[in-house]
Parts: structure tokens; C-alpha cells; sequence
């Protein structure tokens, strides 16, 4: 019996904090917008015994989901949204996998406290870095002022409010996690293995590309999904520091569900990004499966 219960929580705890909310949400994608309290219909009602069931499953279609394909709007957020997480994906791989070496490549003694300063940032709110940026970025703020008082530029740049300040914001929130997981795996490097691609005529750089590059592989993919995962469906970065000329599926989302208040398109947009999630999840799983087996 204990054994029965030490496996039934796992699944206990998905079925209350996963699926259920997910049937929620699914079924509220299957709704019509009505003006009441929820702002939608049918609602379920058990006093009518199974013709009010029956009543209930009868009522509910997939006029949102047929919606959503006949307005160009969502699906340019989605392909905005697509687009600005690889991207930024790529850029924070380039910034993060140079820090993850140079900290590999540190004095054993110096790693500890090169790691606590890659983490610091999580001690603090992730809404209160964003602010602070829209304080760094903006035409007053510490960037244009460095920058003019170093004569590079003449006038201030616009950056706040554009797709630039998103791409910066990004890659500054979810850089750790690209490091990490990169970490991780060159810190695991056989420094031999460089030395015998040297003795065998290798320069460093081709040793490099050549021995440390596919042997960090794992670490990379993971960093990838990492980022690319929680980018995807970000609302508050677009919304603070690319302001309204920013299109990402997080703010349609809110917008229909907040402004619009129409509840049932904007739970039909989250089950879409949703089933556009699974896609990088599951690959992300089969890598971490297959690193697993190759280690065991």
C-alpha cells in the first residue's frame, strides 16, 4: 500500500496541477463569448442530470480554433513569436557558450564564485531587472548617456520600445539559463582529448571546433530548448520594453483575455501555442533520454 502511494503522488500531482487545468482551458476554448459571469457558454449543469451533460457537450465547437485561421492577426503573432525566439535563442547561445568556457577554463577555486554571480540575478524579481532596463534603454537612460558622452554617438538612440530592446531583454533574462547547462558539460571535457587533437596537427581552433564543439553538443541543445521554450510564450519582456509595435502570441493573449475579456479565442490561442510547445518539449525529453543512456 505505501509503495502504491509513493507512486500514485507523481501522478496525483500531474493530474491536479496539469491536466485538470488543461480540460479547464480546453473546454473554455470549446465555448462561445456570452456576457455573464464567466464570460462564456455553455456552463455545466449537474441538476439536469445527464440531459443537462448531454445539453452541455452538445453546445460546444470549434468555431474559436476556425476563427483564429481566418484572422491574419494571430498567426502573424505566432510566426513574430517564432521568429523572435529563435533568434534570440541564437544570440543568447553566442553570448552564453564564450562565458560558459571561460568559466570551464577558470581556476578551480574561482568556478564557485564565477557560478554565484550567473545565478545572483534570480535573487532578484525578474520584474524589476525588466524595469530596469526600460531605464537603461531609454533616450535618457544609461546606454545613451554613456554612449554620448563617449562621443560615439551624436543624438540618442531610440532602442526602448522596438524589437531590439526584446532581443536584449531576452537574452539578458534567460542567459543563465544557456549557461548552465553548457557548463556543465565542458567542465566534464577531457582536457587530454584536446592535447591529442594537437599532437595529431590540430591548431587550437580547429581543435576547437573539432573536439570541444560536438562534445558540448548536449549542453547546447539543452541551453537551446531552455531558452527557446519560455521565449516563445513570453508576455511581460515584449510588453515593457517592446511597447505596442511588438507582436508576440503572449500579448494577444492577454489582450483577449484581460481587455477583450473574450475568454473562450484567448484559451483557443494557448491550447494552439500549447501543441506548438509540445513539439520543442518532446525533442528537448529525447535528448535528455538519450544523454542519460550514452552516460549509463
Amino acid at each position: 500500500m505505501r509503495r502504491f502511494v509513493l507512486i500514485a503522488l507523481p501522478y496525483l500531482w500531474l493530474l491536479c496541477l496539469f491536466l485538470i487545468p488543461f480540460l479547464i482551458v480546453l473546454k473554455i476554448s470549446l465555448s462561445d463569448t456570452a456576457l455573464a459571469r464567466p464570460p462564456y457558454m455553455p456552463q455545466l449543469d449537474l441538476a439536469a442530470g445527464w440531459e443537462g451533460v448531454r445539453a452541455f457537450f452538445g453546445d460546444l465547437d470549434l468555431e474559436n480554433f476556425w476563427f483564429l485561421t481566418t484572422d491574419d492577426l494571430y498567426w502573424k503573432a505566432y510566426l513574430s513569436s517564432l521568429q523572435i525566439a529563435a533568434l534570440s535563442t541564437v544570440l543568447t547561445l553566442m553570448v552564453g557558450y564564450p562565458m560558459a568556457y571561460a568559466m570551464a577554463r577558470a581556476a578551480p577555486e574561482w568556478r564557485p564564485t564565477l557560478l554565484m554571480l550567473v545565478i545572483l540575478p534570480f535573487w532578484t524579481s525578474f520584474l524589476i531587472r525588466v524595469y530596469a532596463w526600460m531605464g537603461i534603454l531609454s533616450t535618457e537612460g544609461l546606454l545613451n548617456q554613456l554612449l554620448l558622452g563617449l562621443g560615439v554617438i551624436s543624438t540618442p538612440l531610440t532602442i526602448l520600445n522596438t524589437d531590439t530592446a526584446v532581443y536584449i531583454g531576452i537574452v539578458y533574462t534567460y542567459l543563465p539559463f544557456m549557461i548552465l547547462p553548457i557548463y556543465s558539460a565542458l567542465e566534464k571535457l577531457d582536457e587530454s582529448l584536446l592535447e591529442a587533437a594537437e599532437d595529431l596537427g590540430c591548431s587550437r581552433a580547429q581543435a576547437f571546433w573539432l573536439v570541444t564543439i560536438p562534445l558540448s553538443k548536449n549542453g547546447i541543445i539543452a541551453g537551446c530548448f531552455l531558452v527557446f521554450i519560455p521565449a516563445l510564450g513570453e508576455f511581460v519582456i515584449p510588453s515593457l520594453l517592446g511597447g505596442s509595435g511588438t507582436l508576440m502570441i503572449g500579448k494577444v493573449l492577454w489582450e483577449e483575455f484581460f481587455s477583450n475579456r473574450d475568454w473562450p479565442v484567448a484559451s483557443a490561442v494557448a491550447i494552439i501555442l500549447l501543441l506548438i510547445l509540445i513539439i520543442p518539449i518532446i525533442l528537448f525529453q529525447r535528448n535528455e533520454q538519450k544523454q542519460r543512456e550514452a552516460e549509463g
